[in-house]
């Protein structure tokens, strides 16, 4: 991959990083007021960049090898840069003129596989213009800008907990989240276990999904149920008058706050693990995001002995699963579930634990 110096015959002025998160409880919750239990995975954004003296912000991207030029007056064409357009339109108008930049990305977060890469570029881009501008932005307003700028430039509804995780998360920890009020705590994992997150081969895009179907369907339900968001019921009885589509949502969302409330109090590494069972048969039965290839990866996943539990992980309709293995065997496991995907004609690859470099 080309570097800046190579693409822009300069040195770069600022660096900036961000992580790529996974989530391991609370899918679909972030939009409904609830709560979440992120962690971030070693893979991570880096953004470089400096002031060109030019009339135009010349941004590439080392991973696509593609190269844009724009304006702040008009969007760029290329998809992968309304992120960044976003970004710099919001800081803008928050802080006045910015200097055309040269802009160069470059990433090892897997991207349309469920662990925000797009977030992680949002926030990484958000945080070399802190360093630049010298702004007096904390990391809880980088996640919110990096928020506005997924749904009003990237066109996708997102909840925060994308950007949160990216922004506050630790690698090896969790991330507890209120995203109403965005108190949250960070915590420890289970006792004795680590964290194993398998790509399913099949792709998914965020913003030609059902996702913002799903998050209609949501805010019907709350309508109907008279509560501002979907957060504010805890019995899922209470669910039982809504039509039958609506109810299945519902119930979802209900159940699935319910098993971040319960992993956050403190549990084993098994009862953690039966949470997640739970949540990916609620993901994939009432809210109907999940696919057959998702389905036959995980299932694989939860035979495994020393696995505790797995579930899709991401918006679903293909991408990413994660599990949690007894700790030191999550290498092993890959091997064999891998192996055993294969047999199904599908092609799979290990995330986290990131691949041991040949030799």
């Amino acid at each position: 991959m080309k570097t800046f110096e190579e693409i822009f015959d300069a040195s770069p002025t600022v660096t900036a990083e961000a992580p790529g998160r996974v989530n391991l409880l609370g899918e679909h919750t972030d939009y409904n007021d609830g709560y979440v239990l992120p962690t971030a995975i070693p893979q991570k954004m880096r953004i470089q960049l400096r002031p060109n003296g030019l009339q135009v912000f010349r941004l590439y991207a080392a991973t696509l090898d593609e190269m844009t030029e724009f304006t702040l007056e008009e969007r760029p064409a290329l998809h992968f840069a309304h992120y960044i357009y976003g970004c710099l339109h919001l800081i803008q108008q928050q802080s006045g003129e910015i200097p055309p930049l040269d802009i160069h990305i470059d990433s090892n977060v897997p991207m349309e596989v469920g662990v925000s890469s797009s977030a992680a570029l949002e926030v990484a881009m958000l945080r070399a213009l802190r360093e630049l501008l010298r702004l007096q932005l904390d990391d809880v307003e980088i996640a919110q800008l990096a928020q506005r700028a997924e749904i009003e430039y990237a066109g996708v509804k997102c909840g925060i907990m994308d950007q949160m995780a990216s922004s506050l998360a630790d690698d090896g920890r969790m991330l507890f989240l209120d995203t109403r009020t965005l108190a949250r705590e960070v915590l420890p994992l289970p006792p004795n276990c680590e964290i194993l997150v398998i790509d399913s081969g099949v792709a998914r895009s965020l913003a030609g999904s059902k996702y913002n179907e799903r998050r209609e369907e949501c805010e019907q339900a709350a309508q109907l149920l008279d509560v501002i968001a979907l957060r504010d019921i805890t019995d899922e009885h209470r669910v039982q008058e809504l039509p039958d589509l609506l109810k299945r949502r519902a119930r979802h969302v209900i159940s699935e706050n319910n098993r971040v409330l319960r992993a956050k109090c403190g549990v084993t590494a098994a009862e953690f693990g039966q949470l997640m069972n739970a949540s990916h048969r609620s993901l994939r039965d009432d809210y109907e995001v999940s696919i057959p290839a998702l389905d036959e990866l995980i299932a694989l996943l939860q035979d495994q002995p020393d696995v505790y539990g797995a579930r899709l992980t991401g918006a679903g309709f293909g991408g990413a699963c994660v599990a949690l293995c007894k700790a030191g065997t999550a290498r092993q496991v890959a091997d064999t579930v891998l192996h055993l995907y294969s047999l199904g004609g599908h092609k799979g690859r290990l995330i986290v634990p990131e691949p041991l470099s040949p030799g």
